[in-house]
């Protein structure tokens, strides 16, 4: 994958906040959080080069890409976090204003033909069988109606930071779902997690009752 575009994006609008959470979540004087983000850019970079292109149309580029800038912070702290101290890193350093901007108007997309058609054309891609740091999942609406759920069986988070002595940190990444959720005014529902060892990792999202009225 080339650092131009995306990930150098990517970069440009977080490095900022995920040096601050050094600071404010971890508890890293300034001093050592300017010298990890650093370490961390040198990082990120390498990571990224080290990925395959994504198939145009694969709609999770942007997960893998913050996998490999979140990755490449932790590779480059002096001291290892818990996943409680990186759920809370993680979650600081991601729900910025353009974050919560973008989840508030993919949120009143939700449930659309158009998100629906996504969601469907996504599922029948199964991108993980050519890229394993991509996805695979299927579709299920609710048979009442009032959302649906993306089901994977692949997960390329899972598949990079497995690769990178990382495994025990996934949920870290996966509870921000639910952040990002509520930021977008719908509910979100998980029974399993591929990386706690369910069988797949369900993400429900239903509609609030005050999107129907």
């Amino acid at each position: 994958m080339r650092y131009l575009g995306m990930p150098a994006g990517m970069w440009a609008l977080f490095a900022g906040s995920f040096r601050r959470q050094l600071t404010e979540a971890l508890g890293y004087d300034r001093a050592a959080a300017a010298e990890i983000t650093r370490k961390a850019h040198r990082e990120y970079r390498a990571l990224i080069r080290r990925l395959p292109a994504f198939e145009k149309g694969d709609r999770f580029e942007m997960n893998i890409v913050s996998c490999a800038m979140l990755s490449a912070f932790v590779l480059s702290m002096p001291k290892r976090p818990t996943v409680d101290e990186l759920t809370a890193y993680y979650a600081g350093a991601m729900m910025i204003g353009p974050m919560r901007w973008f989840c508030r108007l993919s949120g009143k997309r939700k449930f659309s033909p158009k998100d629906v058609a996504g969601m469907e054309a996504t599922a029948a891609r199964n991108a993980a069988d050519r890229n394993p740091y991509s996805w695979n999942m299927a579709f299920l609406p609710y048979p009442d109606g009032s959302g649906y759920e993306a089901r994977f069986s692949r997960c390329g988070i899972c598949t990079l930071m497995n690769e990178l002595g990382l495994f025990d940190l996934v949920p870290a990444m996966c509870r921000l779902d639910y952040a990002m959720s509520e930021a977008g005014g719908h509910d979100f529902v998980r029974l399993y997690t591929l990386a706690s060892g369910g069988p797949y990792c369900d993400c429900g999202y239903k509609r609030k009752e005050r999107n129907e009225r």
